[in-house]
């Protein structure tokens, strides 16, 4: 009798294409040069974080969508303050964001995301990650 070998989780494509649209997310100030790369950086965190009110609405549960408004909201605002504010706020909302995906992830609270909290956590991360390192390098982010 012959034993299969385990399947891998399935997540090694989604995290993998996260590590390649973290870096672009770190870099999409580059394709806005008329804006300041806080602007860009805190359009992204709010984009990002609206994300899963698509899931919510799909989800079809009001306390989902409550929950998920509730939650982007708040990434909305570290967002906007973070514009005027040190870059460290949008480091913070973007590793913040990441771990709400870990927590998505962990407990599925939104129905059918399974590939998408692992997704979007590594983009979250590693944007921050360089985000952070573009400010202790005093790269000029407002």
């Amino acid at each position: 009798m012959t034993t299969l070998a385990p399947r891998p989780s399935g997540l090694r494509t989604p995290v993998a294409w996260g590590l390649v649209l973290g870096v672009v997310q770190a870099a999409s100030p580059l394709a806005f040069a008329w804006l300041t790369p806080a602007t860009v950086y805190a359009l992204g965190l709010a984009l990002i974080a609206a994300v899963y009110l698509g899931f919510a609405v799909a989800d079809g549960r009001r306390h989902v969508l409550a929950v998920e408004t509730a939650v982007a909201s708040a990434f909305v605002l570290v967002a906007a303050v973070s514009v005027s504010a040190s870059p460290w706020l949008v480091v913070a909302g973007l590793a913040g964001h990441g771990l709400k995906d870990l927590w998505q992830h962990r407990t599925g609270f939104v129905r059918d995301t399974r590939w998408w909290p692992p997704f979007c956590a590594t983009v979250d991360w590693v944007a921050a990650g360089l985000v952070a390192a573009m400010a202790l390098t005093g790269c000029h982010l407002s």
